[in-house]
Order: C-alpha cells, then structure tokens, then sequence
C-alpha cells in the first residue's frame, strides 16, 4: 500500500496530485481541440476518450485538499485557516488573474501602462481564465471548513454514511436525471425539500468531494467494498466515453453533460482512481524516488495555474492542434505544456514569502 509518510507527507496523496495535474492538462488540451471537430470521426472519438478519462482530475484535487482539513485530529485555528489557506487562494487569483489578462494584451499588441489598473479591476468584477473558477470554489469550500470539521468531528462512520448519500441523490444523480430526462414531479419535491440543487452553480456544490477525501483517508475499506469501487469507476469511464458519444450523436455536436464534475459517472471515477492510489499503487522505498514525488507534487497547484500560459501560447502560434493522430497528439501536447509550466511554478515556489502563495 503506497500510505506511507516521508517528512510529513502522505506518497499516495502526492503521487494523485502529480496525476492529476497532469490529467488537468490533457482535459484541456483535449477539449478546445475537441470542439472544432464533427462528431463521429477518428480524432474526435479520441480527443472524446482522453477528456472523459480524465475527468476525475479536479475532484480528486478537492479530495485531496479535504483529507487534511477535514482531519478533526489536525488542529486548525481560524487565524490559520485565514492566513494559510483562504490568503493564499485570495492571492493566487489576484495574480494569476492579472497575469492572464496582461498575456492577452500583450499578444493583442495592446499591452500599455493602463493594462495593469484594468487587469486588476476585471479580476474584481470576476473576470478571470475559466480555469480559475476553482480558485473562488476552494474560497468557498474554507468558510464553511470550521462548520464540516465540526460536524465531521460528532459524526460516526454511519452519519457520514447518509450524508454521502443525500449528497449523491440530490447532488449528482437528481441534477442529472432532470437534465437528461426531466420530471415535473421530482423537480417539484426537490424543492419542497428545498434540495433542488439543479442551479449552474449549486450551493455545497463540491462538498461530498471535501468530506470524501478524509473518509477515504481516515477509514479502511474492505476488500468487496474496494472492488465494488472499482468496478464503479469503470463503469463511469464507460458511460462517460459512451455516453458523451451517444448524446453528442444526437445533438450534431459535443454535448458535455456527462463531463461535468457534478456527475455520478465523473464521482464514480473520481472515487475508485483515490482508492487505487491509496490501496494498490506502491511508491519505492527509496527516499530520493519519494523525494522526487513530494517536490513535484507541490508545484502541483502551480502547474494547474500556470499551464494555460503555455496553452494559449501554442493556440497563438497555431500549434496547438497537430498534423498527426490525436490520440498521439494528446500526450505529446501534455509534456510540451507540462515542462514550463512545472519549471515556472518551480521557480515562483522558490520565492520567499509569497512563492506559497502564487503556486
């Protein structure tokens, strides 16, 4: 089992965020290039399979995030919880944010004294890189730590338990249903309920993922459990890559229903991809090998926030749609961008005082 600590630090929690930063980076490489495609061909049943395999990138980032805090062993006074962890999402937006629009500037031939103040003031009224969204998420997610770790720390394994499941039925399976199928009366009893979380961005929105992390964490599955979770996950890769074909076949273009991170299939991913690491991915004992690990791993959060620079770099110059198969091109597009992205946030890491900060 890859659960062993080195300095501190839990190998099979740094070798998912090293996964999933890559992950990150092939859901969007794939998916621009995705939506210029017709459905039905080759490449775009490629670019479709590397997307939806990939899916369970951002969830397991919350996961991880949540297997820590969510520790009601772990103390975390609320000036921590300020300075260390909404500070540093609060920081990270404002820079990255500005960084962003300052790039499109400078690519426009627009870039001037003016674009810093303007830069500034669209990051005020929200208007960041897509990818930043998660950023404002987390925010979210850390005001109402106090409140889950303090329920976390009454609750039995059974209370958790029922909580998994309101959140599945209202959270992920509901929103769907509706949306594929719609009913008038289920609609109606969600909110009577008032747990109609059918909105585009609904309330505790990715809460189950927070909690999850440290249930995984914290409590030992067993075998039937942990093969049942595998067999899940398949299952949502299945009905992901196939049933994004089948609606977008129907729809004469890419219907993205499925890829959301509020999706049973995406959870079920999600789930079994923290299981496998946790229980049957190992990690050498060596310690440089466990080292070379943990240092990547924490440039992960940079690399999520960087690596659309690179990204919108190759759209610029027309190189980020290749002359060659997709599914060949999908990997190699990945390292391209992983390489600088994970050399600057290496490198914003190194600086004192802020580097945690922006990375």
């Amino acid at each position: 089992m890859a659960g062993k600590q080195e300095g501190g630090r839990l190998v099979y929690a740094d070798l998912m965020r090293v996964a999933a930063m890559l992950a990150v980076i092939i859901i969007h490489v794939s998916g621009g290039w995705l939506e210029s495609l017709p459905v039905g061909t080759a490449d775009w049943h490629a670019l479709n399979a590397w997307d939806s395999l990939t899916r369970w990138a951002v969830p397991v980032f919350v996961m991880c995030s949540g297997m820590f805090l969510m520790d009601p062993k772990k103390s975390l006074s609320l000036p921590t919880l300020f300075f260390r962890y909404f500070l540093r999402m609060v920081t990270a937006l404002f820079f990255w944010g500005v960084a962003y629009h300052l790039l499109y500037d400078l690519l426009s031939g627009t870039l001037s004294l003016g674009s810093l103040p303007h830069a500034l003031y669209a990051v005020v009224l929200g208007n960041t890189e897509t990818h930043l969204w998660f950023l404002t998420m987390m925010m979210g997610l850390y005001l109402l730590t106090p409140i889950l770790r303090a329920f976390i720390r009454g609750a039995s394994r059974g209370d958790l338990h029922w909580f998994f499941l309101i959140y599945a039925a209202f959270m992920l399976v509901l929103p769907l249903f509706l949306r594929l199928r719609g009913s008038q009366t289920a609609a109606l009893y969600a909110d009577r309920f008032y747990l109609n979380f059918t909105l585009a961005f609904p309330p505790l929105a990715y809460v189950g993922y927070f909690v999850a992390g440290y249930y995984l964490k914290t409590y030992t599955l067993g075998r039937i459990a942990e093969w049942l979770i595998y067999l899940l996950g398949i299952g949502g890769a299945v009905v992901t890559v196939g049933g994004t074909t089948l609606l977008s076949t129907r729809a004469g273009g890419l219907d993205t229903t499925l890829y959301s991170y509020l999706t049973p299939n995406v959870c079920a991913m999600a789930v079994a991809i923290f299981v496998l690491f946790r229980y049957l991915l190992g990690v050498s004992d060596e310690r440089s090998r466990k080292g070379q690990v943990s240092s990547m791993a924490a440039c992960g959060f940079g690399v999520y926030l960087s690596h659309v620079i690179f990204l919108i770099l190759l759209r610029h110059f027309g190189l980020a749609i290749l002359p060659i198969p997709a599914a060949v091109a999908v990997p190699l597009l990945t390292i391209v961008i992983f390489i600088p992205s994970y050399a600057l946030s290496w490198l914003l890491h190194k600086l004192p005082v802020v580097g945690r900060y922006l990375t």
